[in-house]
């Protein structure tokens, strides 16, 4: 959980979807592939979050469902084997060099006022890794996959133990399949390629 999103900082958000909507991953397809720059080589997934928390696992999910699919052109980092947390994000990413005409989607759970709860934000730009619970890690990604799990309040770090592991999974699940579907686009894979390697 790392973000703090709230009413007012809208005006960067670029799509906001329902989580379980049945068109949500053409949405998040749609946004992002309007997004990746002409002449992009390589697209990296950053999936931010624990294995440890349900509630912080959103990004580790996105990064296991994606896992070694369209290798030339997909590289993951963080997912429920190896997850990008707090403690390990910068070792991690001191040790990796992102070549120039990459394009970078960070993924993470957010906190959220009521009436954003259960919502997934795509947006140009990057996140700040650990601002929601009070840490402030360097910027990540040159676009934002946000699904927003929890309410901001003051019992929240309980309440990360225990968020519904269903909204987790199914918001992932959109979240891989429309990033899958924007690099099959992208990248002119054929339309009978797998979207994901399993489900």
């Amino acid at each position: 959980m790392h973000v703090d999103l709230v009413d007012g900082n809208l005006t960067m958000v670029e799509r906001i979807i329902p989580y379980n909507h049945r068109l949500a991953p053409l949405f998040i397809r749609d946004t992002l592939y309007s997004l990746i720059p002409e002449g992009t080589q390589h697209i990296y997934v950053v999936g931010i979050g624990s294995n440890k928390i349900n509630g912080d696992s959103l990004g580790p999910f996105v990064g296991t469902l994606l896992f070694d699919l369209y290798p030339s052109h997909l590289t993951v980092l963080g997912n429920l084997h190896d997850p990008l947390d707090a403690t390990t994000i910068i070792p991690a990413f001191s040790q990796i060099t992102i070549p120039n005409n990459s394009f970078v989607v960070a993924i993470d759970s957010v906190l959220g006022t009521e009436g954003l709860l259960n919502k997934i934000f795509v947006r140009e730009g990057s996140l700040l890794p650990g601002i929601g619970l009070g840490n402030r890690l360097s910027p990540i990604g040159d676009c934002s996959v946000m699904g927003v799990v929890l309410e901001h309040d003051p019992t929240v770090e309980c309440s990360l133990l225990c968020t519904n592991l269903n909204l987790i999974y199914t918001m992932a699940t959109n979240i891989a399949k429309g990033i899958s579907l924007a690099i099959r686009q992208y990248y002119r894979y054929p339309s009978d390629s797998p979207i994901l390697l399993f489900n």
